[in-house]
């Protein structure tokens, strides 16, 4: 036993002066300790491909083959952003085990397998970035916070291209409406041409581990490249017809920034489809979980019911009756998917359905019943 103590205790410091910019605190060591001792490394996945992942070790960058990690489950996948032991005397170096994750962004897969994919994990800031070159889609923007706060990590929303809206006062709008579309979270009006928000935006991200979401054409290359000082990441030049850009990035790299922190780029969203993100869905539309919370029956639907707090919202204008409709639809769709997972959400919601159905045909009858 004596032998392993000194090993443990130089891989400690070593990992320290190797890690530290990568995340690495002491939580996370209190964690490894166990695989220290069996003499695994710790790494961070810095860039997954093809059943390979390249991490920053101790001991430089390695190759780790992810081959041991129970493959069958997609949710257990390695992922950029993973804390890791790996096997640094094995040919190839396989990496043994995944350390419990903070945090991880999951959306649902389009197969109809309904499975979640998971697209960075151990990450404190999401950045959402909206372009300003095409028209704000505020449905995509709730869509993409609901699967932001879902992941346990602080979203942001930062509007990228804002050379492109010179009028001061138009632009102020726009940060208005994504605000009222984001309660609690900081909008950011962001060019990197010109530099407008980026230094602002860098310090809010030079702490902890930051990814940059958003469908293409988003600007997130370019951005990613005024964050870290350096065109590190290749960008292409948006279509006119539609602003849509074409799939830069597609793998997800992280890279550590000058003023601290690292950053993690991903390939543009095609689909964002929500994987069991209730509680996020509930975030997003807080105002409206609010309200709620003021309507004279617990289980109101906000349909037709008297008294209802959030219909009278709408009514007054205080409440914008898109948002009640996006609210609906994700709520929907998160139930959907989670049913597909889930039997016993599956069987309430045959249940309600049923009930629902028993009382919209007995209030025909009464109708019926009424005429006649």
């Amino acid at each position: 036993m004596s032998h392993t103590q000194p090993h443990t205790s130089s891989l400690t410091s070593a990992a320290q002066d190797t890690l530290a910019p990568y995340g690495w605190d002491t939580a996370w060591e209190a964690e490894f300790a166990p695989y220290a001792a069996q003499g695994l490394l710790p790494g961070r996945v810095v860039r997954v491909d093809r059943g390979q992942c390249d991490l920053v070790t101790p001991r430089g960058v390695m190759r780790g083959d992810t081959e041991f990690v129970t493959p069958r489950d997609p949710m257990r996948v390695v992922c950029t952003g993973d804390w890791v032991a790996v096997d640094p005397d094995g040919d190839p170096q396989f990496v043994r085990t995944l350390l419990p994750r903070r945090t991880a962004i999951v959306r649902s897969t389009s197969s109809k397998r309904s499975e979640g994919q998971v697209l960075a994990t151990n990450i404190d800031h999401i950045v959402i970035c909206v372009s300003l070159a095409v028209e704000l889609d505020l449905g995509r923007i709730e869509r993409f916070l609901a699967l932001a706060w879902e992941s346990g990590a602080q979203p942001l929303v930062a509007l990228t291209k804002a050379d492109l809206v010179p009028d001061v006062t138009g632009l102020s709008y726009l940060v208005q409406d994504v605000e009222t579309t984001a309660p609690g979270v900081q909008v950011i009006p962001v060019s990197s041409a010109t530099g407008e928000g980026v230094e602002v935006l860098t310090a809010i991200v030079s702490g902890g581990t930051s990814v940059l979401l958003g469908v293409s054409g988003a600007g997130k290359s370019t951005l990613a490249n005024a964050l870290l000082g350096e065109d590190v990441m290749d960008v292409q030049a948006t279509r006119d017809v539609d602003g849509k850009g074409r799939h830069t990035t597609t793998t997800r790299n992280l890279l550590v920034m000058p003023g601290g922190g690292v950053l993690i780029d991903t390939p543009g969203l095609r689909g964002v489809g929500l994987w069991d993100a209730e509680a996020g869905v509930h975030q997003v539309f807080s105002e409206i979980e609010d309200l709620a919370a003021q309507c004279r029956f617990h289980d109101c639907a906000h349909e037709a019911e008297p008294g209802c707090a959030v219909l009278g919202a709408i009514e007054d204008g205080t409440l914008p009756e898109r948002r009640l409709d996006s609210y609906r639809k994700l709520i929907r769709e998160n139930q959907r998917i989670v049913a597909k997972t889930d039997a016993r959400l599956r069987a309430e919601i045959r249940r309600d359905w049923k009930l629902k159905g028993a009382q919209g045909r007995a209030a025909m009858e009464a109708k019926r019943g009424r005429l006649h």
